[in-house]
């Protein structure tokens, strides 16, 4: 059973920075891509950033790049977000997900595994 457990989620004003954490069980996590997706009240889930297994590629969404790092420690089993300069539009609950592919995916369908989410709320 695969578990992916967020955190570092809060109330941080416009311009702060958060990072959040997403521990892994349940799969090698080594082997397999790894995203981070949002949904805000009233909108769809979006695609945010995703890894490969090694780390070695990432893509983001546009409205992210240049503040947003997504990272990960294999050897911790954890994948991380990194967000600077927020934006009261980045307000969302932010959700980690695991994909079956080596190479990273921004489509929501490809993730068969999500964590609960964490609350990241800026404030203006």
């Amino acid at each position: 059973q695969v578990q992916l457990v967020e955190s570092g989620g809060g109330l941080v004003q416009a311009g702060g920075s958060l990072r959040l954490s997403c521990a892994a069980s349940g799969r090698t996590f080594s082997s397999y891509s790894m995203g981070w997706f949002r949904q805000a009240p009233g909108k769809e889930r979006e695609f945010v950033a995703t890894i490969s297994a090694s780390g070695s590629t990432v893509y983001y969404a546009d409205s992210v790049k240049g503040r947003f790092t997504i990272s990960r420690d294999n050897a911790k089993d954890t994948v991380y977000l990194q967000m600077n300069s927020l934006k009261p539009e980045d307000t969302a609950v932010y959700y980690c997900a695991s994909t079956s592919y080596k190479l990273p995916r921004r489509q929501i369908t490809a993730y068969d595994y999500w964590g609960q989410g964490t609350q990241v709320t800026v404030s203006a």
